[in-house]
């Protein structure tokens, strides 16, 4: 008897720092598209974003950690924090493809709009079908032809991981935007008290 194909959820990004937004759409995905799991992948050396990263990838991945502990189906990967290279998507997504896995990359919508800049994009399309999370009407498409897509709302939180660093470093609070547990390790590891 045939094995069943696992369902896998992607979610990229540099999470600096992880907020309640990106708990939000991991699992929305992983209900909306009966997803197995959902790898919350954090970005190693995030070469598009190399000036702006404030936290070092291992703070961000023990953030990552703490957001998503608990939260049933959805698990934090260091898989790009352990490369010794930058991270590519396409990369990415070959390390994850196995026999029996269906691979989903789940992606906001201007993350969609960006991805004509990505490195071995055409090697993309081949690896994954793409899910574009759609926030209050946003709407956008791979570029090209040929890509499998999903697009799924989601409700809008008015959050974003430059705010929370702003609001860290003016020592305004950020509780309610991301999860109380990362309000604590973020406190804990003293970060981003100067992030501006």
């Amino acid at each position: 008897m045939a094995e069943r194909t696992e369902r896998l959820g992607v979610l990229g990004g540099t999470f600096d720092p992880v907020h309640v937004g990106h708990v939000v759409a991991a699992v929305n995905a992983r209900d909306a598209l009966h997803l197995d799991r959902v790898l919350v992948v954090v970005a190693g050396d995030p070469w598009q974003k190399r000036d702006r990263v404030v936290g070092s990838a291992s703070d961000r991945l023990a953030l990552v950690e703490a957001a998503f502990s608990g939260v049933d189906g959805v698990e934090a990967s260091s898989i790009e924090v352990d490369r010794d290279a930058p991270s590519v998507t396409a990369d990415t997504l070959e390390a994850l493809t196995a026999p029996e896995r269906e691979l989903f990359l789940i992606l906001g919508a201007d993350a969609v709009a960006n991805m004509s800049t990505w490195k071995r994009l055409d090697d993309t399309r081949s690896l994954a079908t793409v899910v574009v999370i759609e926030r209050d009407g946003e709407h956008a498409e791979p570029p090209g032809a040929g890509w499998r897509v999903e697009h799924l709302p989601i409700p809008r939180l008015d959050v974003s991981s430059t705010d929370i660093r702003d609001r860290l470093g003016d020592g305004r609070p950020i509780d309610g935007l991301v999860p109380p547990v990362v309000v604590q390790s973020i406190r804990e590891r003293g970060l981003y008290t100067d992030a501006r």
